[in-house]
């Protein structure tokens, strides 16, 4: 995978913000190089957030986000302005774009303390600092530039560096908990839902990792998964499957040798599955008629088998002994507004960086309602959640 193939959940997210022309989109369009936003001298042009996956230098692989104006007038100008403030939740980096001729507006200052709330690192831009009337600097977090004439530019891309690099860490999905030299045993069901020619994501971010570890990765279908497992000479040093084949894969699978899935790992990996795993056990609590909520961090089209829409709500009522109420969400549609549910079950968030994950769970664990993800469910459902998360470190049921 190159780096223009990387993830979108695995790229820097930066969000531009910022009164209605501010130049906020000039700004946008001369930091990137390419007419990536729409800009005209009428006020709100810029209706939509908008998405675009590019290489950045210095940077590597980044999301721009070019939001509507946070000004916006009207009942439609409430609806762009919340889409606004909740690209907050997902974004790494916040940009403010201002008008360097005028104070900071209210407006402004609200944004800059809600950057401050959520901890989100940021920068003002004092944009049309070419005018000769622009007003001095008041905070290191400031930084002056001209759309017009590409001053500042190149240093505002400098100082959006430096916020990547000091915010950066070093994670890993399986690799540190394996040694150089183990083989680790990936199991992947080529069925129906399987994309043709091709792994999903999980799996291959996690035979990367694998390798970057010096490890050796076999990847086999469970069909042919136990007739492996008995030639090998050594054991495997985990066996990581995907989850719909969990419980057939545990059973031919030796106890002293760890087991876990794709998903459990991902939930890991984006910070949430301390929480997944105390949040399984509400399932015990569920009634009937109660809401269940199956969300997924991206969209794709629903084959027969679908593991979020048929397959999880099958398990759950049969183990439940009794039907509840399963509602879906999919992309970046995800409800704020938890409060008629008794369950939200999360897919993996692969698609998902992590801070946008982190505030998914959030907004569920302000509201009361316990949150899981797929893996970790279905682990819990077969009966094998405890060995599937004995690898982890420091985590317990």
């Amino acid at each position: 995978m190159g780096l223009n193939d990387t993830p979108s959940g695995e790229r820097v997210h930066i969000g531009f913000f910022g009164k209605r022309n501010a130049g906020k989109s000039s700004i946008v369009n001369a930091v990137t190089g390419q007419d990536l936003a729409v800009v005209s001298d009428i006020k709100g042009t810029t209706t939509d957030p908008v998405y675009k996956a590019m290489e950045l230098l210095p940077l590597g692989p980044v999301m721009i986000i070019d939001t509507p104006g946070t000004d916006d007038r009207g009942s439609l100008g409430q609806m762009r302005v919340k889409k606004t403030r909740q690209i907050l939740n997902r974004a790494d980096i916040a940009i403010l774009v201002t008008d360097a001729t005028q104070p900071l507006a209210p407006e402004e200052k609200q944004l800059i303390s809600l950057f401050r709330e959520k901890m989100l690192p940021y920068l003002i831009v004092r944009n049309k600092w070419d005018l000769p009337d622009h007003l001095p600097l008041e905070e290191d977090h400031e930084i002056q530039a001209s759309a017009l004439t590409g001053a500042g530019i190149h240093e505002l891309k400098e100082r959006i560096a430096h916020l990547v690099r000091s915010g950066d860490k070093e994670r890993k999905l399986v690799g540190d908990l394996i040694h150089p030299s183990d083989t680790v045993i990936l199991v992947v069901p080529i069925d129906k839902s399987a994309p043709k020619g091709r792994l999903i994501l999980p799996q291959q971010q996690t035979i990367r990792d694998i390798l970057d570890s010096g490890a050796a990765a076999m990847v086999v279908r469970e069909t042919e998964y136990s007739e492996f497992l008995d030639r090998m000479k050594e054991k495997p040093a985990l066996v990581i499957t995907d989850s719909q084949v969990f419980s057939r894969v545990s059973s031919e699978t030796p106890e002293d040798i760890p087991l876990t899935s794709f998903s459990i790992l991902m939930a890991r990996y984006k910070g949430f599955l301390d929480t997944a795993v105390h949040g399984v056990s509400a399932i015990n609590n569920l009634k009937p008629g109660d809401r269940v909520l199956i969300a997924e961090g991206c969209t794709h089209h629903r084959q027969c088998e679908d593991i979020g829409t048929v397959k999880i709500p099958a398990w759950l009522n049969k183990k439940l002994g009794f039907p509840v109420r399963i509602d879906t969400s999919s992309g970046r549609e995800f409800p704020d507004d938890l409060s008629g549910y008794s369950l939200v079950i999360h897919c993996g968030g692969c698609m998902l960086n992590e801070r946008e994950m982190l505030y998914r769970m959030k907004c569920a664990q302000d509201q009361n309602i316990p949150f899981t993800n797929y893996g970790v469910c279905i682990a819990w459902l077969k009966g094998i959640l405890e060995r599937s998360i004995r690898i982890i470190p420091n985590l317990h049921i």
